[in-house]
């Protein structure tokens, strides 16, 4: 299972930067933070399949886990920029018609989350991984 999530992972990276870019993802300083973990996978990606040790697997626990606060903290720009843009429009607009708008708007709210999924898919794919392992002084393995 471990190669197949390494390969989804790759597909993952490979093709939200390809969107990104294709977006013009770049505007402003917080649209470069998703291609620049992107490319931080990307680097963790090819270390891993080059040295696959303990610090290469731990490097991509580290990148996985800011893919997973990046999209959190995307899915919050995206609503907060939309629901702006509602209120200039509409500034009567309040409840659940405010936040169904605020979803649906012009930046999708919940596009962002797809760094969450190769944040837990990478995860995934480190959890209990065979180089993490070491020996302790009698011989018995143990995770680190």
């Amino acid at each position: 299972m471990r190669p197949i999530l390494f390969g989804i992972l790759l597909l993952g990276i490979l093709g939200l930067a390809a969107e990104l870019l294709l977006l013009e993802h770049f505007e402003e300083w917080r649209q470069w933070l998703p291609l620049a973990l992107l490319s931080g996978s990307l680097i963790a990606w090819v270390a891993q399949a080059v040295m696959g040790s303990a610090a290469t697997v731990r490097f991509m626990q580290g990148m996985m886990g800011l893919c997973i606060v990046a999209g959190v903290v995307g899915v919050w720009f995206h609503y907060s920029g939309n629901t702006e843009f509602e209120l200039e429009m509409y500034p009567t607009m309040a409840g659940w018609e405010l936040l169904k708008e605020s979803m649906m708007g012009a930046t999708p709210a919940l596009a962002p989350g797809a760094m969450v999924q190769l944040g837990l898919i990478g995860l995934a794919w480190s959890f209990r991984h065979p180089a993490l392992e070491r020996r302790n002084a009698n011989g018995t393995k143990s995770s680190s």
